[in-house]
């Protein structure tokens, strides 16, 4: 975790007072994946957009390979994997990660029948379990659905981090980890964080899927 830290503050020495958070939150999600929990993302137009990109880093190998074990390839031949190329020695290990963007059945019913605002707290409600993490990113801070969703997760024990700029909105009061970019423009924000998301998806992965 260190190095990769240490390579994006040389690379973005804006980003230096956010380390500590960032270091944070690497090691939520080290210790939610050791204890086989689950990681929740969310967010609103282009941090949905980044929500969606953080679950494809976690689900699949991201700049490591993370090849099945021998006996799940053997398991998968068993259960008829008797291609000529053995999909058992394509598929890949995965972290387990939900985009609450990625149900639009439900938060399109839950919005139109009940309150769309309450989409993601319905499926945290639902989905989450104690000790597992939710990753709400908004980047004014204010967002109405996010803090909800905070407020779900509290109610569930289920721990929080907020990704954000720095115009400390009220999304921060209900959140165990902030990390605030130095920026308020939302363009300039949402720029800062994928080297921040793409920085916690390489620690996570190097810690559980060694080369």
């Amino acid at each position: 975790m260190k190095r990769y830290l240490e390579e994006l503050e040389s690379r973005y020495p804006v980003l230096t007072e956010t380390i500590p958070a960032i270091g944070e939150l690497i090691s939520a999600m080290i210790s939610l994946y050791r204890n086989d929990g689950t990681f929740f993302v969310a967010g609103n137009g282009g941090s949905g957009a980044d929500s969606e990109h953080i679950c494809g880093e976690l689900l699949k190998g991201f700049c490591r390979k993370r090849p099945l074990s021998a006996a799940d390839v053997e398991n998968l031949k068993k259960c008829g994997d008797n291609g000529s190329v053995p999909f058992g020695t394509q598929l890949q290990n995965g972290l387990r990660a939900v985009s609450l963007l990625s149900h639009p059945a439900l938060t399109t019913a839950f919005g139109n029948d009940v309150d769309p605002d309450l989409a993601f707290a319905q499926q945290l409600w639902t989905l989450g379990r104690k000790d597992d993490l939710f990753l709400g990113i908004s980047t004014g801070g204010n967002a109405s659905n996010i803090r909800k969703a905070f407020i779900t997760a509290r109610a569930k024990n289920i721990k929080t981090c907020l990704l954000t700029g720095n115009r400390h909105g009220c999304c921060e009061e209900f959140a165990d980890i902030v990390i605030a970019v130095p920026e308020r423009e939302t363009y300039r924000i949402q720029e800062l964080h994928l080297p921040i998301y793409h920085t916690v998806c390489l620690a996570v992965e190097a810690e559980f899927f060694k080369e």
